[in-house]
């Protein structure tokens, strides 16, 4: 048994578990996971640069991860960058800073590397499993990214796209410094347009069609996935490996997209860094469920942090 520190920074959050992993019986025990929504991406699309709020909040959530990681005795940290990091002009700005509050350089990974990191944490806990056919098609969902993963018991083939909740909603629903609220029919059309632009980069290096089982992660899902249980409060447990079919994706979608700023936030489950980004984000699911003609998803809250948890136990 190992006790191991991940961090997973992304376009929108930035995620730390604390685990003992054991390889010899595939057993990640968890001590501490938590999630903070810091919008390190905040206007890179736009300026190809981080704001100094977005690391000033960032710096923040890692000085509580490094008291946290330090009061559990972890033996290692393995920091993973995404998205944001890996496009901004001053991402050096970011490194200096996480490499004085942890120790630790970061780590801005390639897309192919995130999307196999994502494969791993979410299908190990799955591939056993009687009811559920192969091959995965893992779908992580990000703030400026999106990674498609099809595999069996290996990665069979990969592609990141950049297409996600945060990059859209400022792409396309952002005027004056404020969300379209609730987005138009025109906007709507825009986006859905740049998401099958993306799927269709996607369908260069992974065959979409051949996926039996539609496996979905992060925030945009999970918080689908609440919605579609009804649950008065986020409940992790209720939620990992839950299934959500197509027609109820649609119908969530259609509500989020039809809904005001204040509709979405007295959703119960909903995180307040999910409200003006949630509907993009649920988009994106439908729009990748009806091209690979999935009938459901297969929900799960074990993604590219266990992954990288994994990467240093084994």
């Amino acid at each position: 048994m190992k006790r191991v520190a991940a961090i997973d920074c992304g376009t929108n959050s930035i995620r730390l578990l604390v685990a003992d992993a054991d390889p010899a019986t595939g057993e990640l025990k968890d001590l501490d996971r938590r999630m903070q929504i810091v919008r390190l991406g905040q206007g890179v699309d736009r300026t190809g640069r981080l704001a100094p709020e977005a690391l000033d909040r960032t710096f923040a959530a890692c000085r509580e991860y490094a008291a946290v990681i330090k009061g559990l005795g972890a033996e290692q940290i393995r920091f993973v960058a995404t998205s944001a990091s890996r496009d901004a002009e001053n991402r050096e700005d970011f490194v200096r800073g996480v490499v004085d509050i942890l120790g630790v350089q970061p780590e801005v990974i390639t897309g192919d590397q995130e999307a196999e990191f994502s494969f791993n944490g979410a299908t190990k806990e799955l591939t056993g499993r009687s009811d559920l056919s192969k091959p995965f098609l893992v779908v992580d969902i990000g703030g400026g990214s999106t990674e498609f993963v099809l595999g069996d018991d290996h990665v069979r083939a990969a592609r990141s796209v950049d297409v996600g909740c945060v990059r859209m909603t400022e792409r396309h629903l952002l005027h004056g410094g404020e969300i379209s609220d609730p987005p138009t029919a025109g906007q709507i059309t825009a986006i859905k347009a740049d998401i099958a632009a993306a799927l269709d980069r996607a369908e260069e290096a992974v065959p979409l069609s051949e996926a039996a089982t539609l496996v979905g992660l992060a925030g945009s899902v999970t918080t689908v996935a609440a919605i579609a249980l009804g649950l008065d409060h986020y409940d992790s447990e209720a939620i990992h490996h839950s299934r959500v079919s197509l027609a109820k994706v649609r119908e969530i979608t259609g509500d989020l997209l039809s809904s005001t700023h204040a509709e979405r936030a007295a959703i119960p489950v909903m995180h307040p860094g999910r409200v003006d980004v949630i509907a993009a984000g649920a988009l994106v699911l439908l729009s990748i469920m009806e091209r690979t003609g999935a009938e459901e998803v297969v929900v799960s809250e074990h993604d590219i942090l266990d992954g990288i948890a994994w990467s240093i136990a084994d």
